[in-house]
């Protein structure tokens, strides 16, 4: 009988962190999540037994290193050592940077940038005595390219980059065999945008074009067996990190003029309140997909490219060793 691997998940119950859960279960991973709200971890943990795994919900608040290492142990104790550490959760806001009150700033970077430090160091505190373990930052487009009505989920994910960078550098000095994945993504429909903090009248909404979050799940799983320094998702992620390399002053002015309204929505939908202070799963199991289905992709032929590159280069060199041999019996 092979021996199941254990995964964590912060921010596990909702969105695209609940559609990584079910993607480990259902290719054999026990997982363990981290997250505020009850309904949401209860949701969780049974998606993974349903599945034939092992599911343990722990009510974690992210910003707070010693509640995360107290899970991490708890983890250990319950399922075994941790291989796989995906870091998801986040909060976010969707009003102009003048009109986000402090507290609330410190809040959401707490939560998005701290959450992701704070796994890094309690993952790496259990992986590199033994030598092995992934630990996968989940990280946006956003990293590489700040838009307006975001610019403290922005700011987060740029300092989760460079933070990153850092440690896999630090990593590969000290000839650790454990490994570190960032994965950038588009704009995916989750409940986030049904507990964005946020003053319009407009319903919030992903960027288009928007993806659904199993999309996402997949290329973290991807990681999770194949681990790499960097993958994106979706042509729009490498879209915008290309552009804002080659023309940074025309972005300026492209998402002035277009993202502002690109990010608000005519349609009704559920506004279930801020979730920066308070979790919005409490009560109810709010699951990984928002109100966008209608117009969400469930495939991505970029990530795909990108994940098969190895074979899609090996077809390439028989394609073209066969073009060659063909010309040279035309000859």
């Amino acid at each position: 009988m092979t021996e199941r691997r254990i995964a964590v998940v912060t921010g596990g119950t909702a969105g695209i962190g609940r559609a990584v859960v079910r993607e480990l279960a259902a290719h054999g991973w026990d997982v363990a999540v981290l997250a505020r709200g009850e309904a949401g971890l209860k949701g969780a943990v049974e998606d993974v037994e349903a599945a034939g795994g092992r599911g343990l919900g722990v009510a974690t608040d992210v910003a707070d290193l010693d509640q995360v290492r107290e899970a991490a142990d708890r983890i250990e104790r319950e399922l075994g050592p941790i291989d796989l550490w995906v870091n998801d959760a986040f909060s976010g806001d969707l009003r102009y940077f003048w009109d986000i009150p402090a507290d609330e700033y410190r809040r959401i970077t707490d939560v998005t940038y701290y959450g992701q430090v704070h796994g890094t160091r309690v993952a790496l505190e259990k992986m590199r005595p033994r030598d092995r373990g992934v630990i996968v930052q989940v990280g946006s487009a956003l990293a590489f390219r700040g838009i307006p009505l975001q610019s403290a989920y922005c700011g987060a994910k740029h300092a989760i980059k460079g933070f990153t960078e850092s440690v896999i550098a630090e990593l590969k000095h000290s000839g650790s065999r454990v490994r570190v994945s960032m994965v950038q993504l588009p704009g995916v429909n989750t409940v986030q945008f049904d507990w964005n903090a946020s003053e319009f009248e407009q319903h919030p909404q992903p960027v288009a074009p928007i993806f659904q979050p199993e999309v996402a799940a997949r290329a973290i799983r991807f990681l999770a067996d194949h681990p790499r320094r960097n993958l994106w998702v979706g042509f729009s992620t490498a879209k915008t990190i290309l552009g804002n390399r080659v023309a940074p002053g025309f972005m300026d002015w492209y998402l002035a003029r277009k993202v502002v309204e690109g990010q608000l929505s005519d349609s009704d939908g559920p506004r279930h309140g801020s979730n920066v202070f308070e979790p919005q799963d409490d009560d109810a199991d709010r699951g990984a997909h928002g109100m966008f289905d209608d117009r969400a992709k469930s495939r991505d032929a970029w990530s795909w490219a990108s994940m098969h590159r190895v074979a899609l280069a090996g077809a390439a060199a028989v394609a073209a060793a066969g073009a060659v041999a063909l010309g040279r019996r035309r000859g």
